[in-house]
Protein backbone atom coordinates (compact mmCIF):
# COMPACT_ATOMS: atom_id res chain seq x y z
CA UNK A 1 0.00 0.00 0.00
CA UNK A 2 1.30 3.42 -0.92
CA UNK A 3 2.28 5.57 2.06
CA UNK A 4 1.52 9.27 1.86
CA UNK A 5 4.09 11.72 3.30
CA UNK A 6 1.53 13.69 5.29
CA UNK A 7 -1.24 12.33 7.49
CA UNK A 8 -3.99 13.91 9.57
CA UNK A 9 -5.48 12.76 12.83
CA UNK A 10 -9.23 12.66 13.45
CA UNK A 11 -8.88 15.66 15.76
CA UNK A 12 -7.06 17.63 13.08
CA UNK A 13 -9.68 16.80 10.48
CA UNK A 14 -12.34 18.15 12.82
CA UNK A 15 -10.47 21.41 13.28
CA UNK A 16 -10.63 24.62 11.30
CA UNK A 17 -7.23 23.95 9.70
CA UNK A 18 -7.05 20.28 8.75
CA UNK A 19 -3.64 20.32 7.06
CA UNK A 20 -0.68 20.01 9.37
CA UNK A 21 2.04 22.16 7.79
CA UNK A 22 4.78 20.37 9.72
CA UNK A 23 6.22 23.49 11.36
CA UNK A 24 5.02 23.14 14.96
CA UNK A 25 7.63 24.51 17.41
CA UNK A 26 9.56 26.28 14.67
CA UNK A 27 10.44 29.90 15.49
CA UNK A 28 9.49 32.82 13.25
CA UNK A 29 10.16 36.54 13.15
CA UNK A 30 7.18 38.29 11.56
CA UNK A 31 7.72 41.94 10.71
CA UNK A 32 5.16 44.76 10.82
CA UNK A 33 2.85 42.32 12.57
CA UNK A 34 0.70 44.51 14.80
CA UNK A 35 -1.99 44.70 12.11
CA UNK A 36 -2.85 44.00 8.49
CA UNK A 37 -0.91 41.46 6.46
CA UNK A 38 1.80 40.97 9.08
CA UNK A 39 -0.75 40.21 11.79
CA UNK A 40 -2.59 37.78 9.50
CA UNK A 41 0.69 35.96 8.77
CA UNK A 42 1.47 35.74 12.48
CA UNK A 43 -2.02 34.40 13.22
CA UNK A 44 -1.76 31.74 10.52
CA UNK A 45 1.68 30.63 11.72
CA UNK A 46 0.54 30.65 15.34
CA UNK A 47 -2.35 28.32 14.45
CA UNK A 48 0.29 25.91 13.12
CA UNK A 49 2.12 25.95 16.45
CA UNK A 50 4.95 28.24 15.37
CA UNK A 51 6.56 30.27 18.16
CA UNK A 52 6.57 33.94 17.25
CA UNK A 53 8.70 37.04 17.60
CA UNK A 54 6.53 39.93 16.46
CA UNK A 55 7.83 43.38 15.64
CA UNK A 56 6.33 46.75 14.77
CA UNK A 57 7.02 50.35 15.69
CA UNK A 58 4.08 50.91 18.05
CA UNK A 59 4.53 48.98 21.28
CA UNK A 60 0.94 49.15 22.53
CA UNK A 61 -0.65 47.83 19.35
CA UNK A 62 2.06 45.18 19.04
CA UNK A 63 1.50 43.87 22.56
CA UNK A 64 -2.26 43.78 21.98
CA UNK A 65 -1.72 41.60 18.92
CA UNK A 66 0.72 39.35 20.81
CA UNK A 67 -1.80 38.89 23.62
CA UNK A 68 -4.55 38.04 21.14
CA UNK A 69 -2.45 35.43 19.33
CA UNK A 70 -1.29 33.86 22.61
CA UNK A 71 -4.88 33.53 23.72
CA UNK A 72 -6.14 32.04 20.46
CA UNK A 73 -3.27 29.70 19.56
CA UNK A 74 -1.52 28.99 22.87
CA UNK A 75 1.95 29.55 21.38
CA UNK A 76 4.79 31.52 22.92
CA UNK A 77 4.74 35.04 21.46
CA UNK A 78 7.42 37.66 22.02
CA UNK A 79 6.61 41.30 21.18
CA UNK A 80 9.63 43.43 20.29
CA UNK A 81 8.99 47.07 19.26
CA UNK A 82 11.28 47.71 16.29
CA UNK A 83 11.87 50.40 13.69
CA UNK A 84 12.99 48.41 10.65
CA UNK A 85 14.82 51.45 9.25
CA UNK A 86 17.27 51.20 12.17
CA UNK A 87 20.08 48.68 11.80
CA UNK A 88 20.76 48.58 15.55
CA UNK A 89 17.09 47.88 16.24
CA UNK A 90 17.15 44.98 13.77
CA UNK A 91 20.24 43.56 15.50
CA UNK A 92 18.40 43.77 18.82
CA UNK A 93 15.30 42.09 17.36
CA UNK A 94 17.24 39.04 16.18
CA UNK A 95 19.38 38.93 19.31
CA UNK A 96 16.32 38.96 21.61
CA UNK A 97 14.61 36.31 19.50
CA UNK A 98 17.59 33.98 19.75
CA UNK A 99 18.01 34.67 23.46
CA UNK A 100 14.37 33.85 24.18
CA UNK A 101 13.78 30.91 21.82
CA UNK A 102 17.30 29.64 21.11
CA UNK A 103 16.71 29.32 17.37
CA UNK A 104 15.28 31.03 14.27
CA UNK A 105 13.72 29.05 11.44
CA UNK A 106 11.37 31.42 9.61
CA UNK A 107 11.65 35.05 8.58
CA UNK A 108 8.68 36.98 7.23
CA UNK A 109 9.87 40.32 5.87
CA UNK A 110 7.10 42.89 5.72
CA UNK A 111 6.99 46.68 5.86
CA UNK A 112 4.47 49.42 5.30
CA UNK A 113 4.33 50.98 1.86
CA UNK A 114 6.31 54.13 1.05
CA UNK A 115 4.58 57.44 0.25
CA UNK A 116 2.72 57.69 -3.05
CA UNK A 117 3.44 60.41 -5.58
CA UNK A 118 5.11 61.02 -8.95
CA UNK A 119 8.86 60.90 -9.50
CA UNK A 120 9.39 64.67 -9.26
CA UNK A 121 7.82 64.82 -5.81
CA UNK A 122 10.43 62.72 -4.01
CA UNK A 123 13.79 64.14 -2.92
CA UNK A 124 16.86 62.23 -1.74
CA UNK A 125 15.61 62.02 1.85
CA UNK A 126 12.36 60.33 0.80
CA UNK A 127 14.21 57.89 -1.45
CA UNK A 128 16.70 57.09 1.33
CA UNK A 129 13.95 56.44 3.87
CA UNK A 130 12.11 54.17 1.43
CA UNK A 131 15.35 52.33 0.60
CA UNK A 132 16.09 51.70 4.27
CA UNK A 133 12.55 50.52 4.97
CA UNK A 134 11.82 48.34 1.94
CA UNK A 135 15.19 46.99 0.80
CA UNK A 136 17.89 47.48 3.42
CA UNK A 137 15.70 46.06 6.20
CA UNK A 138 15.36 42.84 4.19
CA UNK A 139 19.12 42.72 3.59
CA UNK A 140 19.89 43.24 7.29
CA UNK A 141 17.34 40.77 8.62
CA UNK A 142 18.27 38.09 6.10
CA UNK A 143 21.97 38.52 6.81
CA UNK A 144 21.31 37.82 10.50
CA UNK A 145 18.79 35.01 9.99
CA UNK A 146 20.69 32.94 7.42
CA UNK A 147 23.44 31.60 9.73
CA UNK A 148 20.78 30.20 12.09
CA UNK A 149 18.96 28.51 9.21
CA UNK A 150 22.14 27.12 7.73
CA UNK A 151 23.09 25.66 11.11
CA UNK A 152 20.01 23.42 10.96
CA UNK A 153 19.89 22.97 7.18
CA UNK A 154 16.32 24.30 7.18
CA UNK A 155 14.81 27.72 6.74
CA UNK A 156 12.03 29.75 5.17
CA UNK A 157 12.34 33.38 4.09
CA UNK A 158 9.18 35.02 2.75
CA UNK A 159 9.05 38.69 1.80
CA UNK A 160 5.87 40.65 1.21
CA UNK A 161 6.16 42.85 -1.89
CA UNK A 162 3.34 44.00 -4.22
CA UNK A 163 1.81 43.24 -7.58
CA UNK A 164 3.74 46.36 -8.58
CA UNK A 165 6.69 44.02 -9.26
CA UNK A 166 4.65 42.47 -12.09
CA UNK A 167 2.62 45.47 -13.19
CA UNK A 168 3.82 48.90 -11.95
CA UNK A 169 1.12 50.93 -10.25
CA UNK A 170 0.49 54.55 -11.24
CA UNK A 171 1.70 57.13 -8.70
CA UNK A 172 3.74 54.58 -6.69
CA UNK A 173 7.22 55.05 -8.17
CA UNK A 174 8.97 54.34 -4.85
CA UNK A 175 7.19 51.04 -4.35
CA UNK A 176 7.50 50.07 -8.01
CA UNK A 177 11.26 50.59 -7.91
CA UNK A 178 12.29 49.22 -4.54
CA UNK A 179 9.99 46.22 -4.38
CA UNK A 180 11.37 45.14 -7.75
CA UNK A 181 14.85 45.33 -6.18
CA UNK A 182 13.68 43.15 -3.28
CA UNK A 183 12.36 40.61 -5.77
CA UNK A 184 15.72 40.50 -7.53
CA UNK A 185 17.48 40.04 -4.20
CA UNK A 186 15.17 37.19 -3.22
CA UNK A 187 15.58 35.38 -6.53
CA UNK A 188 19.37 35.69 -6.33
CA UNK A 189 19.48 34.46 -2.75
CA UNK A 190 17.20 31.53 -3.52
CA UNK A 191 19.69 30.31 -6.11
CA UNK A 192 22.50 30.52 -3.56
CA UNK A 193 20.86 28.63 -0.68
CA UNK A 194 18.40 26.23 -2.31
CA UNK A 195 20.71 23.26 -1.71
CA UNK A 196 20.80 23.94 2.02
CA UNK A 197 17.17 23.27 2.87
CA UNK A 198 16.32 26.98 2.76
CA UNK A 199 13.65 28.46 0.53
CA UNK A 200 13.33 32.14 -0.40
CA UNK A 201 10.12 33.48 -1.91
CA UNK A 202 8.13 36.67 -2.27
CA UNK A 203 4.38 37.17 -2.02
CA UNK A 204 2.82 39.92 -4.11
CA UNK A 205 -0.51 41.15 -2.74
CA UNK A 206 -3.01 42.92 -4.91
CA UNK A 207 -5.82 44.93 -3.34
CA UNK A 208 -5.91 43.71 0.24
CA UNK A 209 -8.23 45.30 2.80
CA UNK A 210 -5.61 46.99 4.97
CA UNK A 211 -5.47 50.42 6.58
CA UNK A 212 -3.31 51.61 3.68
CA UNK A 213 -5.96 50.68 1.11
CA UNK A 214 -8.77 52.10 3.25
CA UNK A 215 -6.87 55.38 3.64
CA UNK A 216 -7.38 55.99 -0.08
CA UNK A 217 -11.11 56.14 0.70
CA UNK A 218 -10.82 58.18 3.89
CA UNK A 219 -11.21 55.08 6.03
CA UNK A 220 -14.57 54.09 4.52
CA UNK A 221 -14.44 50.28 4.42
CA UNK A 222 -17.63 49.89 2.39
CA UNK A 223 -16.35 52.27 -0.29
CA UNK A 224 -12.99 50.50 -0.27
CA UNK A 225 -14.62 47.14 -0.87
CA UNK A 226 -16.74 48.45 -3.75
CA UNK A 227 -14.02 50.44 -5.48
CA UNK A 228 -11.30 47.89 -4.77
CA UNK A 229 -13.27 45.10 -6.41
CA UNK A 230 -13.37 46.91 -9.75
CA UNK A 231 -11.33 45.05 -12.35
CA UNK A 232 -10.63 42.10 -10.04
CA UNK A 233 -11.79 38.84 -11.66
CA UNK A 234 -12.49 37.33 -8.23
CA UNK A 235 -15.02 40.12 -7.71
CA UNK A 236 -13.77 41.30 -4.34
CA UNK A 237 -10.86 42.85 -2.52
CA UNK A 238 -8.61 40.46 -0.66
CA UNK A 239 -8.69 39.95 3.09
CA UNK A 240 -5.48 39.95 5.15
CA UNK A 241 -6.08 36.26 5.91
CA UNK A 242 -5.76 35.50 2.17
CA UNK A 243 -2.18 36.66 2.48
CA UNK A 244 -1.62 35.10 5.89
CA UNK A 245 -2.52 31.57 4.85
CA UNK A 246 -0.42 31.83 1.68
CA UNK A 247 2.61 32.95 3.70
CA UNK A 248 2.09 30.13 6.21
CA UNK A 249 2.00 27.56 3.42
CA UNK A 250 5.25 28.88 1.92
CA UNK A 251 6.81 28.39 5.36
CA UNK A 252 5.67 24.76 5.53
CA UNK A 253 7.42 21.46 5.04
CA UNK A 254 5.15 20.81 2.07
CA UNK A 255 6.43 23.91 0.26
CA UNK A 256 10.05 22.82 0.37
CA UNK A 257 10.29 22.65 -3.44
CA UNK A 258 8.97 26.17 -3.98
CA UNK A 259 11.80 28.70 -4.03
CA UNK A 260 12.79 31.76 -6.02
CA UNK A 261 9.12 32.37 -6.80
CA UNK A 262 6.82 35.38 -6.63
CA UNK A 263 3.34 34.26 -5.63
CA UNK A 264 0.54 36.65 -6.55
CA UNK A 265 -2.39 36.95 -4.14
CA UNK A 266 -4.52 39.31 -6.17
CA UNK A 267 -7.76 37.62 -7.23
CA UNK A 268 -6.48 37.59 -10.83
CA UNK A 269 -5.88 41.36 -10.96
CA UNK A 270 -2.56 41.21 -12.83
CA UNK A 271 -3.28 40.26 -16.41
CA UNK A 272 0.25 39.30 -17.53
CA UNK A 273 1.35 35.69 -18.02
CA UNK A 274 4.55 36.02 -15.96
Amino acid sequence: MRKFPYAWSVDQLKGENCMDLGIRDRVAIVCASSKGIGKAAAEALGQEGVKLALCARHAEALEATATEIRSRSGVDVLAIPTDLRDGAAIDALVRQTLSHFGRLDILVNNTGGPPPGPFEQHDDAVWQAAFESLLLSVVRLTRLALPEMRRRNWGRIVTVTSTAVKQPITNLVLSNSLRAAVTGLSKSLANEVSGEGITVNTVAPGRILTDRLKSLHEGDEAATRIDGARGVPAGRVGEPRDMGTTIAYLCSEQAGYITGSTIQVDGGLVSGLL
